[in-house]
Protein backbone atom coordinates (compact mmCIF):
# COMPACT_ATOMS: atom_id res chain seq x y z
CA UNK A 1 0.00 0.00 0.00
CA UNK A 2 1.70 3.40 -0.46
CA UNK A 3 1.75 6.12 2.02
CA UNK A 4 0.41 9.46 0.79
CA UNK A 5 1.65 12.42 2.99
CA UNK A 6 -0.87 15.25 2.98
CA UNK A 7 0.78 17.52 5.09
CA UNK A 8 4.43 19.56 5.39
CA UNK A 9 6.45 16.92 6.51
CA UNK A 10 10.52 16.67 7.37
CA UNK A 11 12.31 13.49 5.81
CA UNK A 12 14.67 13.46 9.48
CA UNK A 13 12.94 12.80 12.82
CA UNK A 14 14.39 14.46 15.52
CA UNK A 15 17.77 12.42 16.06
CA UNK A 16 18.49 13.13 12.01
CA UNK A 17 17.31 9.91 10.75
CA UNK A 18 15.12 9.48 7.95
CA UNK A 19 11.55 8.98 7.91
CA UNK A 20 8.08 9.93 6.72
CA UNK A 21 8.43 8.06 3.31
CA UNK A 22 5.79 8.30 0.79
CA UNK A 23 4.56 9.85 -2.17
CA UNK A 24 2.72 13.24 -2.35
CA UNK A 25 1.05 15.96 -4.75
CA UNK A 26 2.77 18.90 -3.40
CA UNK A 27 6.68 19.88 -2.61
CA UNK A 28 5.15 18.59 1.48
CA UNK A 29 8.97 17.14 2.00
CA UNK A 30 11.14 19.20 3.90
CA UNK A 31 14.68 18.87 2.72
CA UNK A 32 17.68 20.02 4.24
CA UNK A 33 21.65 19.26 3.24
CA UNK A 34 23.46 19.96 6.57
CA UNK A 35 21.45 17.21 8.19
CA UNK A 36 22.75 14.31 6.27
CA UNK A 37 24.93 12.00 7.44
CA UNK A 38 26.06 10.48 4.13
CA UNK A 39 28.97 11.74 2.92
CA UNK A 40 29.02 13.90 0.19
CA UNK A 41 30.07 12.49 -2.70
CA UNK A 42 27.25 9.95 -2.27
CA UNK A 43 24.84 13.15 -2.15
CA UNK A 44 23.09 13.73 -6.02
CA UNK A 45 20.77 17.42 -6.51
CA UNK A 46 20.01 18.17 -9.65
CA UNK A 47 17.59 20.67 -11.53
CA UNK A 48 16.19 20.00 -15.18
CA UNK A 49 13.55 21.41 -17.37
CA UNK A 50 12.11 20.48 -20.51
CA UNK A 51 10.43 22.50 -22.60
CA UNK A 52 9.00 22.32 -26.39
CA UNK A 53 7.60 23.58 -29.18
CA UNK A 54 5.83 21.33 -32.14
CA UNK A 55 9.09 22.27 -33.67
CA UNK A 56 11.62 22.12 -31.19
CA UNK A 57 12.61 20.16 -27.83
CA UNK A 58 15.07 22.00 -25.06
CA UNK A 59 16.72 20.37 -22.27
CA UNK A 60 18.66 22.23 -19.42
CA UNK A 61 20.05 19.87 -15.96
CA UNK A 62 22.10 21.43 -13.17
CA UNK A 63 23.76 18.51 -12.08
CA UNK A 64 25.84 18.61 -8.51
CA UNK A 65 27.08 14.76 -7.25
CA UNK A 66 29.84 16.75 -4.52
CA UNK A 67 32.76 14.74 -6.25
CA UNK A 68 31.96 15.80 -10.26
CA UNK A 69 28.94 17.51 -11.79
CA UNK A 70 27.66 18.88 -15.16
CA UNK A 71 25.40 21.94 -17.03
CA UNK A 72 23.98 19.70 -19.64
CA UNK A 73 22.31 21.81 -22.67
CA UNK A 74 20.31 20.24 -25.97
CA UNK A 75 18.50 21.33 -28.77
CA UNK A 76 16.06 18.86 -30.30
CA UNK A 77 14.66 20.03 -33.83
CA UNK A 78 11.80 17.31 -33.71
CA UNK A 79 11.23 17.67 -38.27
CA UNK A 80 15.09 17.23 -38.51
CA UNK A 81 18.15 14.74 -37.00
CA UNK A 82 20.48 16.55 -36.07
CA UNK A 83 20.47 17.08 -32.24
CA UNK A 84 22.75 20.13 -30.85
CA UNK A 85 24.26 19.85 -27.42
CA UNK A 86 26.63 20.84 -24.81
CA UNK A 87 27.82 19.09 -21.88
CA UNK A 88 30.26 20.65 -19.57
CA UNK A 89 31.77 18.67 -17.10
CA UNK A 90 32.13 19.82 -13.54
CA UNK A 91 35.14 18.76 -11.63
CA UNK A 92 34.33 18.71 -7.63
CA UNK A 93 31.50 21.31 -7.79
CA UNK A 94 30.86 20.46 -3.80
CA UNK A 95 27.73 23.25 -3.94
CA UNK A 96 29.19 25.75 -6.75
CA UNK A 97 25.72 25.22 -8.52
CA UNK A 98 24.14 26.28 -5.49
CA UNK A 99 21.34 24.12 -6.00
CA UNK A 100 18.55 25.04 -2.97
CA UNK A 101 17.36 22.54 -0.40
CA UNK A 102 13.37 23.50 -1.72
CA UNK A 103 12.21 23.45 -5.22
CA UNK A 104 10.34 26.16 -4.89
CA UNK A 105 13.24 28.57 -3.59
CA UNK A 106 13.38 31.59 -5.69
CA UNK A 107 16.34 32.16 -7.83
CA UNK A 108 19.39 29.37 -9.31
CA UNK A 109 21.66 31.40 -11.26
CA UNK A 110 25.28 29.86 -12.97
CA UNK A 111 27.57 32.02 -15.24
CA UNK A 112 30.16 29.11 -15.49
CA UNK A 113 32.14 28.07 -18.72
CA UNK A 114 30.32 30.45 -20.56
CA UNK A 115 27.08 28.93 -20.07
CA UNK A 116 24.55 31.46 -18.45
CA UNK A 117 21.66 29.92 -17.24
CA UNK A 118 19.17 31.08 -14.51
CA UNK A 119 15.72 29.48 -13.31
CA UNK A 120 13.46 31.59 -11.81
CA UNK A 121 10.40 30.86 -9.39
CA UNK A 122 7.42 33.25 -9.92
CA UNK A 123 4.11 33.84 -8.20
CA UNK A 124 1.29 31.46 -9.13
CA UNK A 125 3.56 28.50 -9.31
CA UNK A 126 5.23 30.01 -12.57
CA UNK A 127 8.77 30.03 -13.77
CA UNK A 128 11.29 31.71 -16.24
CA UNK A 129 13.93 30.07 -17.74
CA UNK A 130 16.64 32.41 -19.15
CA UNK A 131 19.68 30.96 -21.06
CA UNK A 132 22.52 31.95 -23.04
CA UNK A 133 24.68 29.06 -24.43
CA UNK A 134 27.23 30.39 -26.95
CA UNK A 135 28.73 27.09 -28.58
CA UNK A 136 26.51 24.30 -28.98
CA UNK A 137 27.75 21.60 -31.30
CA UNK A 138 27.49 21.99 -34.92
CA UNK A 139 28.63 25.61 -34.02
CA UNK A 140 24.90 26.54 -32.60
CA UNK A 141 24.37 29.04 -30.25
CA UNK A 142 21.27 28.85 -27.83
CA UNK A 143 19.85 31.78 -25.92
CA UNK A 144 16.53 33.33 -25.06
CA UNK A 145 13.91 33.38 -22.60
CA UNK A 146 10.81 31.16 -21.92
CA UNK A 147 7.87 31.43 -18.77
CA UNK A 148 6.37 28.64 -18.20
CA UNK A 149 3.18 28.87 -16.46
CA UNK A 150 0.59 26.37 -15.06
CA UNK A 151 -2.92 25.73 -14.04
CA UNK A 152 -4.28 27.23 -10.28
CA UNK A 153 -3.77 24.48 -7.62
CA UNK A 154 -1.76 22.15 -10.27
CA UNK A 155 -0.20 19.13 -8.75
CA UNK A 156 2.98 17.33 -9.13
CA UNK A 157 4.18 13.72 -7.93
CA UNK A 158 6.78 13.91 -5.50
CA UNK A 159 8.36 10.91 -3.91
CA UNK A 160 10.57 10.11 -0.73
CA UNK A 161 11.85 6.47 -0.94
CA UNK A 162 14.27 4.15 0.62
CA UNK A 163 17.17 1.88 -0.56
CA UNK A 164 16.63 -1.34 1.34
CA UNK A 165 19.12 -2.58 3.70
CA UNK A 166 20.92 1.28 3.75
CA UNK A 167 19.29 3.33 6.12
CA UNK A 168 21.35 6.87 5.04
CA UNK A 169 20.39 6.42 1.15
CA UNK A 170 17.18 8.14 -0.30
CA UNK A 171 15.43 9.45 -3.15
CA UNK A 172 13.71 12.51 -3.22
CA UNK A 173 12.40 13.73 -6.51
CA UNK A 174 9.44 15.62 -7.99
CA UNK A 175 8.28 16.16 -11.41
CA UNK A 176 5.69 18.34 -12.67
CA UNK A 177 4.87 17.97 -16.15
CA UNK A 178 1.67 20.47 -16.35
CA UNK A 179 2.94 23.70 -17.83
CA UNK A 180 2.53 25.82 -20.64
CA UNK A 181 5.04 27.71 -22.30
CA UNK A 182 5.73 31.30 -23.96
CA UNK A 183 8.80 32.88 -25.22
CA UNK A 184 11.38 32.53 -27.58
CA UNK A 185 14.47 30.93 -28.12
CA UNK A 186 17.16 31.92 -30.50
CA UNK A 187 18.56 29.05 -32.10
CA UNK A 188 20.48 28.38 -35.59
CA UNK A 189 20.49 32.25 -36.11
CA UNK A 190 16.15 31.96 -36.33
CA UNK A 191 13.64 32.47 -33.68
CA UNK A 192 12.22 29.44 -32.26
CA UNK A 193 8.38 30.18 -30.75
CA UNK A 194 6.48 28.87 -27.76
CA UNK A 195 2.89 30.18 -27.98
CA UNK A 196 0.56 29.27 -25.01
CA UNK A 197 -1.52 26.35 -26.42
CA UNK A 198 0.89 24.60 -28.32
CA UNK A 199 3.90 24.77 -26.07
CA UNK A 200 4.53 22.95 -23.21
CA UNK A 201 7.08 22.52 -20.21
CA UNK A 202 8.33 19.91 -17.50
CA UNK A 203 10.07 20.44 -14.31
CA UNK A 204 12.15 17.50 -12.84
CA UNK A 205 13.78 17.68 -9.48
CA UNK A 206 15.96 15.84 -7.57
CA UNK A 207 18.11 15.42 -4.54
CA UNK A 208 19.31 11.95 -3.84
CA UNK A 209 21.46 10.10 -1.25
CA UNK A 210 22.69 6.93 -3.88
CA UNK A 211 23.72 3.59 -3.17
CA UNK A 212 27.15 2.68 -5.15
CA UNK A 213 25.25 1.33 -8.29
CA UNK A 214 21.90 2.39 -9.57
CA UNK A 215 19.90 2.45 -13.19
CA UNK A 216 17.04 4.75 -12.93
CA UNK A 217 14.56 4.60 -15.82
CA UNK A 218 12.34 7.36 -16.90
CA UNK A 219 9.69 9.10 -19.16
CA UNK A 220 7.54 12.51 -18.98
CA UNK A 221 5.60 13.98 -21.67
CA UNK A 222 2.98 17.29 -22.17
CA UNK A 223 0.64 18.04 -24.57
CA UNK A 224 -3.26 18.42 -25.34
CA UNK A 225 -5.51 16.03 -25.95
CA UNK A 226 -9.21 16.94 -26.60
CA UNK A 227 -9.57 20.38 -25.12
CA UNK A 228 -7.66 18.90 -22.19
CA UNK A 229 -4.02 19.73 -21.07
CA UNK A 230 -2.55 15.76 -20.16
CA UNK A 231 0.98 14.88 -19.01
CA UNK A 232 2.63 12.15 -17.14
CA UNK A 233 5.94 11.03 -15.01
CA UNK A 234 6.67 7.52 -15.12
CA UNK A 235 9.87 6.20 -13.80
CA UNK A 236 11.42 3.34 -11.49
CA UNK A 237 15.18 2.69 -10.06
CA UNK A 238 16.51 0.52 -7.41
CA UNK A 239 14.82 2.35 -4.56
CA UNK A 240 12.02 0.32 -2.28
CA UNK A 241 8.89 2.01 -3.99
CA UNK A 242 6.66 0.37 -2.37
CA UNK A 243 5.73 3.40 0.24
CA UNK A 244 5.15 5.04 -3.32
CA UNK A 245 6.15 5.23 -7.04
CA UNK A 246 7.24 8.14 -9.08
CA UNK A 247 4.37 7.30 -11.24
CA UNK A 248 1.49 9.38 -11.86
CA UNK A 249 -0.91 10.72 -14.67
CA UNK A 250 -2.60 14.52 -14.89
CA UNK A 251 -5.52 16.12 -16.39
CA UNK A 252 -5.50 19.61 -16.19
CA UNK A 253 -2.86 19.16 -13.40
CA UNK A 254 -4.76 16.85 -11.04
CA UNK A 255 -2.94 14.14 -10.36
CA UNK A 256 -4.04 9.84 -11.18
CA UNK A 257 -1.68 8.12 -8.84
CA UNK A 258 -0.35 4.90 -11.04
CA UNK A 259 1.63 2.03 -8.78
CA UNK A 260 3.97 0.06 -10.51
CA UNK A 261 4.89 1.25 -14.38
CA UNK A 262 7.33 -1.64 -16.35
CA UNK A 263 9.34 -0.24 -19.13
CA UNK A 264 10.07 -2.46 -22.05
CA UNK A 265 13.17 -2.00 -24.04
CA UNK A 266 13.95 -3.89 -27.18
CA UNK A 267 17.48 -5.82 -26.87
CA UNK A 268 18.20 -5.20 -30.34
CA UNK A 269 17.87 -1.05 -30.95
CA UNK A 270 16.88 1.33 -28.49
CA UNK A 271 14.96 3.51 -31.26
CA UNK A 272 12.75 0.53 -31.51
CA UNK A 273 8.88 1.54 -29.74
CA UNK A 274 9.29 1.49 -26.13
CA UNK A 275 6.23 -0.71 -24.28
CA UNK A 276 4.90 0.61 -20.76
CA UNK A 277 2.57 -1.14 -18.95
CA UNK A 278 1.26 -1.22 -15.39
CA UNK A 279 0.60 -4.05 -13.31
CA UNK A 280 -3.04 -2.84 -12.29
CA UNK A 281 -3.58 -2.35 -16.43
CA UNK A 282 -4.37 1.11 -15.69
CA UNK A 283 -1.20 2.11 -18.17
CA UNK A 284 -1.01 0.78 -21.72
CA UNK A 285 1.74 3.16 -23.26
CA UNK A 286 3.95 2.51 -27.02
CA UNK A 287 6.81 5.49 -27.16
CA UNK A 288 8.19 5.90 -30.53
CA UNK A 289 11.56 7.44 -30.46
CA UNK A 290 12.43 9.97 -33.08
CA UNK A 291 15.97 11.62 -32.02
CA UNK A 292 19.01 10.46 -29.07
CA UNK A 293 21.58 12.14 -27.41
CA UNK A 294 23.57 10.72 -24.91
CA UNK A 295 26.57 11.82 -22.44
CA UNK A 296 28.84 10.46 -20.25
CA UNK A 297 30.85 11.63 -17.41
CA UNK A 298 33.66 10.04 -15.73
CA UNK A 299 35.58 11.21 -12.59
CA UNK A 300 37.91 8.72 -10.92
CA UNK A 301 36.17 6.00 -9.09
CA UNK A 302 32.40 7.52 -9.86
CA UNK A 303 30.63 7.91 -13.62
CA UNK A 304 27.38 8.79 -15.10
CA UNK A 305 25.99 7.47 -18.11
CA UNK A 306 22.45 9.33 -19.52
CA UNK A 307 20.98 7.73 -22.84
CA UNK A 308 18.19 10.13 -23.64
CA UNK A 309 15.14 9.74 -26.49
CA UNK A 310 12.97 12.06 -27.73
CA UNK A 311 9.49 11.16 -29.71
CA UNK A 312 6.00 11.15 -28.97
CA UNK A 313 3.84 8.83 -26.70
CA UNK A 314 0.42 7.37 -27.70
CA UNK A 315 -1.55 4.95 -25.32
CA UNK A 316 -4.76 4.56 -22.77
CA UNK A 317 -4.46 5.08 -18.91
CA UNK A 318 -8.00 4.91 -16.96
CA UNK A 319 -7.68 7.67 -14.21
CA UNK A 320 -9.01 7.84 -10.80
CA UNK A 321 -12.97 8.13 -11.67
CA UNK A 322 -12.56 5.29 -13.84
CA UNK A 323 -12.41 7.42 -17.25
CA UNK A 324 -10.74 5.57 -20.11
CA UNK A 325 -8.85 8.26 -22.05
CA UNK A 326 -6.81 7.70 -24.96
CA UNK A 327 -4.14 9.63 -26.16
CA UNK A 328 -1.59 10.06 -29.11
CA UNK A 329 1.57 11.99 -30.16
CA UNK A 330 2.38 13.41 -26.99
CA UNK A 331 5.79 14.54 -27.15
CA UNK A 332 8.10 14.07 -24.56
CA UNK A 333 11.32 11.91 -23.63
CA UNK A 334 12.44 8.52 -22.08
CA UNK A 335 15.89 7.70 -20.48
CA UNK A 336 18.40 5.12 -19.08
CA UNK A 337 20.86 7.10 -16.33
CA UNK A 338 23.16 4.53 -14.21
CA UNK A 339 25.44 5.98 -11.64
CA UNK A 340 28.44 4.07 -10.41
CA UNK A 341 30.48 5.32 -7.41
Amino acid sequence: MQTEITAPVSIFDNTGSLCNFGWARGPFFHYNRALLWTPGRSIAESERYIIFSPTHLFTFELYDAGVFGHISVCAVPLLDKTVSSKFEKLSFPMGMLKLPNQSEETIIKTNLKNNLIEFICIEDGGRIIKIDTPQLSHNNRLRGEVVLMTQEYAQSIVTHIPWRRQKERFQLTRCSPCYTAEGVMQFENKPVLFNKGRAWGIYEWARIARPKKDIHYWAAACGMHRGRQIGFSVGYSSADSSSGTENAFFVNGILHKLEQVTFKISPSSWLAPWHFSSGSGRLEMIFFPARYNSYQNNFLFHSLHTRQFFGFFSGKVILDNGEVLHFSNITGLAERRKTIG
